[in-house]
Order: structure tokens, then sequence, then C-alpha cells
């Protein structure tokens, strides 16, 4: 059995943050990435240190393999091989369909889906060689049902559900297991673009009648990562609210 050691992608921030900090607390030493904010990554692994977890920082751009491999190879070099990957690094916009650039849609792709593909294919190895592991990537619920002025950004979250259940099937006979979690609303940073009455309409929208937060997508990680979650694979997730009900 692999030791615990989690590479969390897009952690510095939002949901990311939140699935590193909760892992961390179910004892998992923890790599938290980012490209831009080196403050808030350096600030959440002050602040898990001392509360006794492990946990260490590392800027990569997961659509840049070198990056990626660089990156796996530091957890290992410093905590041991990733026995957990968590694919959470996106970027996200509204656009209408017809001003979708070339440059939008490659970006897009390269990020949520490149960036997958990458860091799934550099912490394989270990796991194939441990016949153990887990990934679970962070897709959505506009994977599952279409989105207006957001068809980039749901292609490539639905791209990521083909993924994770194609690539569970190719893996269970190895011990590894694949989930994906297909967050609804969730109040974070990328929302506080839209304007107050937006955000109340979404909430309106959501049958349970709130946001989500972003530990309640870490929660539904950290099950799916946990031992309770061993005879599960290939499966998504969708924590929303009841939104697409």
């Amino acid at each position: 059995m692999m030791e615990k050691i989690a590479l969390v992608t897009g952690s510095s921030r939002g949901i990311g943050r939140a699935i590193a900090a909760r892992l961390a607390k179910e004892g998992y030493a923890v790599c938290i990435n980012y490209i831009e904010r080196e403050d808030k990554a350096l600030e959440l692994k002050a602040l898990l240190e001392a509360e006794g977890c492990r946990a260490m920082t590392y800027r990569a751009d997961v659509s840049k393999r070198s990056e990626v491999e660089a990156m796996v190879a530091a957890v290992k070099s410093t905590f041991g091989p990733v026995s957990l990957l968590v694919s959470n690094a996106g970027v996200a916009g509204q656009c209408l369909f017809q001003d979708v650039s070339d440059g939008m849609w490659d970006r897009y792709f390269d990020v949520n889906v490149r960036g997958a593909f990458n860091c799934a294919q550099a912490v394989l190895p270990d796991m194939l060689h441990e016949k153990s592991g887990c990934i679970i990537t962070i897709s959505s619920m506009w994977g599952l049902r279409g989105a207006s002025c957001e068809v980039v950004y749901s292609a490539t979250k639905a791209a990521l559900i083909g993924l994770s259940k194609s690539l569970a099937m190719e893996l269970a006979p190895s011990g590894i297991r694949v989930n994906c979690v297909a967050p609804g609303v969730v109040d974070t940073d990328m929302l506080s673009a839209l304007p107050a009455d937006v955000m109340n309409s979404l909430a309106d929208m959501t049958p349970m009648g709130r946001l989500g937060k972003p530990e309640d997508i870490a929660g539904a990680v950290a099950f799916f990562a946990s031992e309770e979650a061993s005879f599960i694979t290939g499966q998504v997730l969708t924590a929303d609210g009841g939104f697409i009900l």
C-alpha cells in the first residue's frame, strides 16, 4: 500500500485549496500546486504546517508536460510517490460561441483536459508499480448539462468525464481507482466577477437554496479518496445542491 501523498493541482485558492486542506487533515502529505498566487500557496502551507500537517508548494503550469513531470519528481523526492492525484486546475469564462477565438479554445483544452492528461501520465508509473492509487478529476455539472455562453468550458468538462470513465476501466485491473466530482455553482473567486443579483439568482435556482462551498466539494473528494470508496471507480459524483436533477 502506498503512503498517503496527494498532489492537488490548482490548490492555492477556491475548491482546490479546500481539497488540499481537507486531505492534509485526513493524514495526507499534500503538494499545493499553483501558477500565479504563490502568496496564497505559501499561506496555506504555513496554516497546514501549524496544525501539524505535511505540505509543500510547487509552481507548475499543468498544460506543460515538462513542468508537470518536474513537479511530480519534486513531490517524490520530498514525500514519496504520489498516491492520490486530484486534477482540479482549470480555467473558465463566459463568451458567445461565435466569439470564441482559437486561442481561447486551445487554452481551455490545454489547461482543463491536457492538464489532467499530463498529470495522470506523470503519476501513473509509480501507481502501476505499486498496483495502488487514486485519481480524482474535478469536472462540472456543465459537463453533464449544456451551459449557454460556456460552450468551451462545458466541452472540456464533458471531456474530463469521458477521460475519467475510460481511464477507470483501463486501470481497474491494476488496483487504481479513477473517479470524478462534478461541482455545481460554488462560491469562489471564479464567481466574484458576477453581479450580486446573478449570484442570488443562481442560489434561487439551486433546489437546496444556496450556493455550494468549497468545503462541500472537498468532502466529496475525501470520500472518493477514502477506504470507504475502495470498491467505487468510474463514477461521477455531482455535488450541486440538486441543480441538474
